[in-house]
Parts: C-alpha cells; structure tokens; sequence
C-alpha cells in the first residue's frame, strides 16, 4: 500500500530531539561570554595601570573609561587611533599581549558563530537521516507515569530503545525520554505535523497515554487518519468513553481508573488476589504473561498438555480464543499462545 511522504521540515520546525549528553546552549553561551569579558578586562587593567604611557588626541590623560574604550575598540580590531600606545614598553605590551588576545577574542566570535551553524547543520543531517530509517517503530504518546511504564515494558519485551519515539507536550518530559535513550518531540499530539515528524504514517504501533480523554480521542482520529493499518492502543480516565475511543479508531482501550478501582477492589475481598494480578502485571520477577509462536514440538497438542507454562488463551487467524474454546483443543502450526510462565523462562 502506497504511502503518503511526509513534507520536508523548514529550518524554523523544531527538530526530533534525539539522545544526546552535551551541556544545554545557554551554558556554552554563557561559558563563552565570560571568557570573551576576561579577555576584554585583561586589556582594560594593561591599558589603565600603565596609563602614563598612553595618549589620548583629545585630552592626553587616560583615564578609567578612555582604558575600557581602547580595550573594546582594540579588541574588536576597529582602532580608531584616538588613543596609542607611545612608551617602548608599552608597544611592546600591545605586540607581545594585546595582539594575541585581540586574535583569540576573534576567534571566539567566529568559532562560536561557526559553531551555531555548524550544530545546526549537523542536527539536521541527524534528523534526516532518523527519518529514513525510522520504520515500523512504536510512537508513544505521552511520557507521564503511564507512557514511561508503557515504554518501559516493551523495552523489557526486547524492543529495541531506537525504535521508540516519544511526543510530549512537556519540555521536562522530553529530556526525561533523551536521558533514558529515546527519541522525542515535544508537542501537542493532535497537531498533524508534530505527528508527522514522529514518522507517524510509518509507525506499526501507537501508545496513547494522555492525561484527558477528550485530548485522547482527538488524537486517535488524527492518528488513524494518518495511519489506517496501526495498532493503536489507549488509556482512558472513565469506562463511559471507552466505546467512544473504539469508535474513534483505537484497536485497544483500557480504562486506567477501571483497572485500578478493580485491583483494590481483589485486594479488598483477597489480597492473594491482588498480589497475583500485581506479579503479572510487574516484570523481572514472579509469574509474567506474555504472547509466543507456537513451537514444532508443541503442534497437535491440546493446550493443557504445553510443558512449564500454563495456556490462558490461543490466537488462531487472528482470533483471540480461551483455552477452554472446543475449537482450540489442539495447537496448529501458526498459531500464537498466550501464556503465564516464570519470569526467569524468559
């Protein structure tokens, strides 16, 4: 199926925010600014502590100001010749100590101007060169507490961290996601092109995980406009717009207050209960739930029979079927298991 290319980034759009460990702009400039006015103080202190071998055209004695004034006009190689240098020794000062820094306080200038544009470009190469590999890849909208936790399970999963992109309207969100190894852009989701610099039209997978579900269905439709063929999965605040999420596009809708009100409620009535679902849900440790591909071994067998694992339900023609299905008493080739097995199996 053909697919629409995304339209080329001018150079005012924000940029995929990619992984990197550098010091922010603001302190490099910062960093940069200071040394540039240490070099101008060290010619102001030279000039005004041996201003008696000085001379000023206009009024001979050089004073504090006149001292600052020659420092920034000498500096800056402008030299309107006002104010020189007549001592032996302090043309020497000018050619052995001015000269050289006037040249290092250039070279600050047009490194730093270099620089800038040099950072700018190499960004834009990066970017250009995320986006023509970037495929196939899971989108994840949202970087709070349900997005990281989301994030963190398919990393756990053995999804590969560079094909993750994370969109967050919060700048803190998006540091947070570069700090962990992820690609992020920060903006509204339900903005087009913010979705299409997340290479959305090429995403298998989209976790929505925002705080408001009427932010979340607008969302959805913006995403299954632009992507038909993606799974699309949704948290939700109330179990009354959860239909309405199916309705918008999303392949999977769960209803996080639900889920949680439920959990205490097991824990109330049993915290065996309780403990059990909370041992699925966490990772690394306990019983885990995962979805495999049936082995060769395992075709023909009925799903109680499976070895070291326990069968809840079997995906047949894309079907999700219990264990319990008449139609599913014997495993086949193709199909995938769902499975509760000890989290050090995997």
């Amino acid at each position: 199926m053909s697919r629409r290319r995304s339209q080329p980034l001018s150079t005012s759009q924000a940029l995929v925010s990619l992984p990197v460990r550098t010091s922010s702009p603001g302190v490099e400039l910062g960093r940069r600014a200071l040394f540039a006015l240490g070099l101008l103080t060290v010619i102001v202190l030279l000039v005004y502590v041996d201003r008696d071998a000085y001379t000023d055209n206009y009024d001979k004695s050089v004073t504090l100001i006149d001292a600052i004034y020659y420092a920034t006009v000498t500096i800056t190689t402008t030299g309107y010749g006002d104010i020189t240098p007549i001592a032996p020794h302090s043309r020497v000062l000018n050619a052995v100590v001015v000269t050289p820094l006037r040249i290092l306080f250039l070279v600050l200038l047009v490194g730093t101007t270099l620089e800038v544009l040099a950072n700018q470009g190499r960004r834009m190469l990066r970017d250009q060169r995320w986006r023509k590999h970037m495929r196939n890849h899971v989108v994840v909208i949202g970087y709070g507490t349900k997005g990281k936790s989301a994030v963190e399970t398919l990393r756990n999963n053995g999804c590969n961290p560079a094909q993750v992109v994370i969109i967050d309207s919060r700048p803190s969100g998006v540091a947070d996601a570069n700090l962990r190894g992820y690609a992020a852009i920060e903006g509204d989701a339900t903005n087009r092109d913010i979705l299409r610099r997340a290479e959305i039209i090429k995403a298998r997978e989209v976790i929505i995980t925002l705080d408001r579900d009427d932010s979340a269905i607008l969302t959805t439709l913006t995403v299954r406009q632009l992507n038909p063929s993606a799974h699309v999965v949704v948290a939700v605040r109330e179990e009354a717009n959860a239909s309405l999420m199916r309705q918008s596009g999303a392949n999977a809708v769960v209803t996080s207050s639900e889920a949680v009100g439920r959990l205490l409620g097991l824990s109330a009535v049993s915290p065996n209960l309780g403990t059990v679902i909370e041992d699925l849900l966490s990772s690394k440790e306990g019983l885990e739930i995962i979805e495999r591909q049936v082995t060769k071994d395992e075709v023909g067998l009925a799903p109680d029979d499976v070895l070291g694992e326990r069968v809840v339900a079997v995906v047949r023609n894309k079907t999700l079927r219990r264990f319990y299905d008449p139609t599913v008493a014997s495993l086949q080739t193709g199909d995938q298991v769902v499975v509760v097995r000890h989290a050090d199996e995997g």
